[in-house]
């Protein structure tokens, strides 16, 4: 039960003694960024109208008073992989490696990503994503040929089905060690990206010629006006480097739209002065990191029948001491790259304040899951925004303390200011796609 459940709040009234962090009001008004404030906050005709002291503000019905519980704007979701999720019950990771996870997608792939299967998938994942209070999501979408012809479609489907609830937009992905092999890959997978409103992305090798590849997969984003959103250094092997030649890259060619590396998991392992000079390049470019913690700490560093002891996670902290903007999110959703999770940012951001040691302070961490992978991904959501739809989440959690030791505790979605329908879907809704196990025709 939510903390808003059964009070009749409905697109207009005050939502009364909420504790908002200053750092996702658009307008501050001064306060310290990393501070907690008792706030009021009044919903008009869906839209946020006004935020002010709490208790300054009366006289408007109907209302909920929270009773100091947090209220935070809907979550965005910067990196995820929609077109994987929940095949586990049909192919499981064999011995939760690496190598593993990308042997068993790669065979279902080929098996079994028709469009029903896919678009089954896609639309469990955005209920859960929907119920538990994201409002935009960015997945990556296997782009090896021949699947980019079904899963593009369907991606697109489903975004339009999905506006005005979950904003979606779609990555290409694919080994750029591809483009070795394939010389007509690169322009005919950008055109299609291009096509559907999507990003450029690729996953990056230590390979010959990386350098090059690289400058390839830019100049063709470059002529289409697209972004970049790569997959980056998912080891702990200390000699793998490639973001520091996607950050060259990137100044050599004078990129000027966004660039978001994912995972970057080698940067941890590498020796100060590497670190000094990759981090010091990121900020000459404005290349943005998206950490996964979960599956990061799912996959690496595992060996059987020996217990872990490299967590797997790239330098947050650093990152953000130089001004690179940083952000945290799902990825992988029960499948051979992470076994578990359900499209929860209020679990990704909890596990990551514990993996990541985000606290103490805790400061304004919770950024990295609301105002920073919106601007990322260049869309109007993430913050408490005068005049934007009162799209937000509100908890029975008073402060940082209580949310992050009870993250499944009451929360309630409104949506354009009316509560939303919070039932998740039941797993055996996908019991017939995925137990039947009709191979791609």
């Amino acid at each position: 039960m939510g903390p808003a459940t059964g009070s009749g709040f409905n697109g207009t009234g005050i939502i009364k003694n909420a504790t908002v962090p200053a750092c996702l009001l658009a307008d501050m008004q001064g306060a310290d960024p990393t501070s907690l404030l008792a706030m009021d906050l009044k919903v008009v005709d869906g839209k946020l109208l006004e935020v002010a002291p709490g208790g300054s503000m009366t006289g408007v019905e109907p209302g909920l008073d929270l009773d100091k519980g947090l209220v935070l704007p809907a979550f965005v979701d910067l990196h995820t992989h929609l077109d994987k999720g929940h095949i586990w019950p049909r192919k499981a990771n064999p011995d939760g490696s690496f190598m593993g996870a990308l042997t068993a997608v790669g065979e279902d792939r080929i098996d079994y990503w028709s469009a029903d299967d896919l678009r089954a998938r896609m639309e469990f994942s955005l209920k859960c994503a929907y119920a538990h209070g994201t409002a935009a999501i960015r997945t990556h979408l296997d782009s090896i040929p021949p699947q980019e012809d079904i899963t593009w479609p369907v991606f697109e489907e489903m975004r339009a089905e999905w506006r005005g609830r979950i904003t979606l937009q779609g990555v290409c992905l694919f080994g750029i060690d591809r483009l070795a092999e394939d010389g007509d890959y690169l322009s005919d997978i950008a055109d299609k990206v291009s096509n559907a409103n999507g990003i450029m992305g690729a996953v990056t090798y230590m390979i010959p010629d990386l350098d090059r590849h690289l400058e390839d997969v830019f100049r063709a984003a470059m002529d289409r006006g697209l972004d970049l959103d790569f997959h980056v250094d998912e080891t702990l092997d200390p000699a793998v480097v490639t973001l520091r030649h996607i950050a060259e890259t990137a100044q050599r060619l004078k990129f000027d739209g966004k660039i978001v590396c994912g995972h970057c998991c080698s940067l941890s392992v590498h020796q100060p002065d590497e670190i000094d000079r990759t981090l010091d390049l990121l900020a000459e470019t404005g290349i943005a990191i998206v950490s996964l913690p979960m599956c990061n700490m799912y996959l690496q560093d595992r060996v059987e029948g020996r217990t872990p002891r490299r967590r797997g996670v790239t330098l947050l902290h650093e990152m953000k001491q130089r001004g690179i903007s940083v952000a945290v999110a799902s990825d992988n959703t029960r499948d051979p790259f992470y076994a578990y999770g359900d499209l929860d940012m209020v679990e990704v951001y909890t596990q990551a304040t514990r993996i990541l040691h985000l606290d103490h302070p805790i400061g304004d961490w919770i950024s990295t899951v609301t105002t920073t992978p919106a601007q990322l991904m260049d869309i109007r959501a993430g913050q408490l925004e005068i005049g934007a739809p009162a799209d937000l989440v509100l908890f029975g959690a008073r402060d940082w303390n209580e949310l992050l030791s009870r993250p499944a505790g009451p929360r309630s979605v409104l949506r354009a200011g009316t509560l939303i329908d919070q039932t998740l879907p039941d797993y055996r809704e996908l019991d017939q796609i995925l137990q039947e196990r009709q191979p791609k025709s």
